[in-house]
């Protein structure tokens, strides 16, 4: 199934769904022919669009909207905060290619601060899947419940298949002592490399699919903190206000310590290429990831370490 199979299955049997873009059709080419007049393409105004989908709102619907990530919460935010997230509404926000999802656009077009702002707004939640497995177990859950939400669409595929969803809680994939990686959306493919490569030098690793960011899993957070030497935040995201901010918050509120290292990005937007290049450039790699955390130095003093070249 894909995520436009899913969206018109679901509008089929609701009738109080209605599907918006903001000349954004890329996941949803088929769904004009199917939906009708329920569904609306206001163009390139994703402020007019956000308005308009908190009237239908007010009325019993339940929109589901997509625009760029980028212009869904940066270009429409007061929209979304007055609007949508003041009034508790439950508009469903569909972003599509955030984080380095948006490989060669430039810095205008980069969602890299959206899970940092949308989670500010008061009753507004947010998720990011993992890869399309993931976001097709997800949306069932987002779409339904009574709140407003904003998804970053991830329909990449990977081989690995997600557990159920269960509102507010990550998936924990596995348990290390050694380190364990708290990590959502694109990065979780790499991740997954770099979880093999330390497994290969010789340490117990854990790795954990966020899925929401707000609600957050804090008892997931904690756990982590307390069966592992170091935790690290993987996210292609500014460092301030994402998964590191969110991992520090949980900390402060419940008194606790750790050796966090957080990889993401340090006050500045990638340059744009093709995914696996701007993946390499930036440093994001599966096996970039593996030598920045066996070279972190809280991890036993030890002095940085290179894994031997081989592909991933």
């Amino acid at each position: 199934m894909t995520y436009e199979e899913l969206l018109t299955q679901t509008a089929l049997a609701d009738d109080n769904l209605v599907v918006m873009t903001a000349e954004n059709r890329a996941l949803v080419r088929n769904l004009p022919g199917i939906l009708g007049k329920r569904f609306i393409d206001t163009g390139i105004t994703e402020q007019t669009m956000i308005g308009a989908a908190a009237g239908l709102a007010l009325r019993g619907r339940v929109p589901v909207v997509h625009a760029l990530a980028a212009f869904l919460t940066m270009r429409a935010f007061e929209f979304v905060r007055t609007d949508v997230g003041i009034a508790n509404l439950p508009v469903k926000l569909s972003g599509f290619i955030p984080g380095f999802l948006s490989d060669a656009n430039g810095p205008t077009h980069q969602a890299i601060e959206d899970i940092s702002i949308m989670r500010g707004i008061p009753n507004l939640t947010v998720f990011a899947p993992a890869d399309e497995d993931d976001l097709l177990k997800m949306l069932p859950a987002i779409w339904d419940a009574p709140q407003p939400a904003y998804t970053r669409i991830n329909t990449r595929k990977t081989t690995h298949e997600h557990a159920p969803f269960e509102w507010g809680k990550a998936e924990v994939i596995s348990i290390g002592s050694d380190v364990t990686i708290l990590t959502y959306g694109l990065m979780f493919e790499q991740a997954l490399v770099t979880v093999e490569m330390l497994k290969n030098e010789g340490l117990s690793v854990g790795l954990i699919n966020m899925r929401s960011l707000k609600p957050v899993d804090e008892q997931v957070i904690l756990q982590a903190v307390a069966l592992s030497n170091m935790v690290v935040t993987l996210e292609d995201h500014f460092v301030t206000g994402g998964l590191y901010t969110i991992v520090a918050e949980v900390l402060l509120k419940h008194r606790a310590t750790a050796n966090v290292l957080p990889v993401a990005l340090e006050e500045k937007w990638f340059r744009p290429a093709l995914l696996n290049e701007v993946l390499n450039y930036e440093g994001f790699t599966g096996k970039q990831i593996a030598e920045k955390i066996l070279g972190y130095q809280t991890l036993g003093n030890q002095p940085e370490i290179k894994i031997n070249e081989f592909a991933e």
